[in-house]
């Protein structure tokens, strides 16, 4: 079974950060600029992590089709 792992508090133990950056870890967002604030923090704690190393790329292929092989298919 995985651990469960709280990205939040590790980052806080890690890291220097201002009044909003700590409201906003210990609290959550209420908005969705704070959302996106947060975000950019996962980010953040990832790359200390090593972790956006790990994220699958998809090759170029995987992502292009053609309308003619999407009409053939159907």
């Amino acid at each position: 079974m995985k651990e469960k792992i709280n990205w939040k508090e590790e980052l806080l133990a890690s890291q220097r950060f201002n009044k909003k950056e700590k409201n906003l870890l210990k609290n959550g967002a209420k908005s969705i600029a704070q959302s996106w604030w947060l975000g950019a923090l996962y980010v953040r704690w990832k790359k200390l992590k090593g972790l956006h190393l790990k994220d699958p790329v998809p090759n170029k292929g995987q992502l292009q089709s053609s309308f003619k092989e999407f009409e053939r298919k159907t």
